[in-house]
């Protein structure tokens, strides 16, 4: 019978001496206590050690060696932007610049630039150009990826600090979620469709944080329309998906909208995490009561123990994110299965409250 992978208890708990144990002290600074990310980096070295006890294949090692490299350094760059919001934008590198939606992703690029919203595209041609280009080089990130045939970056995005270049798609495909607070996506190929369903199956089964997720066609476009149409006929119809989920995504052919139904997300709503067994809901302005009250109603079916509170950051909050201390929250017990009704009450608070 193979080894539980039950979660193991904190370094903190565990009664013995490592390497990794011996050397980190000497590396922050003498025998002081450890702080909660001292201690999970000295996991992650006492892990990497490990590989070498379980006889780890080299090539596995490099993969690992390469993937922690690469996404330590894309934390890095994106980490002074922490507190701005971003947009990761993905289509066609084979795109044009003459096409209706090349067009369409530099204005839409444009307009969530002024909105104070910040561009991450692959850094290539075609709509991630076009992305790059209507932001701007300030407003903008590039993730790119190295392939067998050599993808060079945009020169809007070319030898800037904020251009990362990757291995493996799978940590890019995290950067990109990760780092984001929206998605837009514009007409592309079997990557842009990848990044498409990634997108939502993390915001669908709570992986990832709640955000919008637009399709968005050049004027009179019908590329994510019969897309959508495919979705109701073949996925909705048969109960491979539920109603609401039809909520986590708007398609549009109208950049104004596009814009709208990103920027007006955060118009009350302000972030989101779990506490414990409580979900909470960040607010840039606390809500009515009678509305909480109209909430906790309507919305019952969201909240397991059947509450709905609003109130003051929780003691865990305080904590972990003091800079965040003074929003109101709105708090309860969420049923995880349902993010289309989350997204609903996140649209609900944002157009009432």
């Amino acid at each position: 019978m193979g080894r539980s992978l039950a979660p193991r208890k904190p370094f903190r708990e565990r009664r013995r001496r490592s390497l990794a144990a011996d050397v980190l002290p000497q590396l922050i600074g003498g025998e002081r206590s450890l702080g909660r990310q001292e201690e999970l980096v000295l996991e992650m070295v006492e892990t990497s050690l490990r590989l070498l006890r379980d006889g780890t294949p080299l090539g596995d090692v490099k993969l690992l060696n390469a993937a922690l490299r690469e996404l330590r350094y894309a934390f890095k760059v994106f980490a002074p932007y922490r507190h701005v919001h971003k947009v990761s934008a993905f289509g066609s590198a084979r795109t044009p610049a003459t096409a209706p939606a090349y067009k369409a992703a530099v204005e839409f690029s444009r307009q969530i630039a002024d909105a104070g919203f910040m561009i991450i595209t692959g850094a290539g041609n075609g709509i991630m150009r076009a992305c790059n280009e209507g932001a701007s080089r300030e407003r903008s990130f590039g993730v790119n990826i190295r392939l067998p045939f050599e993808q060079a970056p945009n020169e809007f995005i070319r030898d800037d600090p904020k251009l990362v270049t990757l291995r493996y798609f799978f940590t890019r495909k995290l950067v990109f979620i990760k780092e984001a607070h929206a998605a837009a996506l514009f007409p592309g190929g079997f990557g842009t469709h990848d990044e498409a369903y990634e997108a939502l199956t993390l915001v669908q089964t709570g992986k990832s944080k709640p955000m919008p997720i637009v399709f968005v066609d050049g004027p009179r476009g019908t590329y994510w329309k019969t897309w959508k149409r495919y979705v109701e006929e073949h996925l909705l119809r048969h109960h491979l998906i539920s109603e609401q989920d039809m909520s986590l995504f708007l398609v549009t052919h109208d950049v104004d909208e596009a814009v709208h139904e990103i920027t007006s997300f955060y118009r009350v709503y302000h972030s989101s995490r779990h506490v414990g067994p409580k979900f909470v809901i960040r607010l840039h302005r606390p809500l009515p009561a009678p509305l909480v009250a109209t909430l906790a109603q309507e919305f019952s079916d969201l909240c397991l123990d059947g509450t709905m509170e609003q109130g003051p950051a929780l003691p865990d909050e305080r904590e972990q994110e003091p800079e965040l201390n003074e929003l109101s929250r709105l708090v309860f017990e969420l049923d995880r299965a349902k993010a289309g009704r989350l997204r609903q009450l996140i649209d609900r608070i944002n157009r009432e409250g």
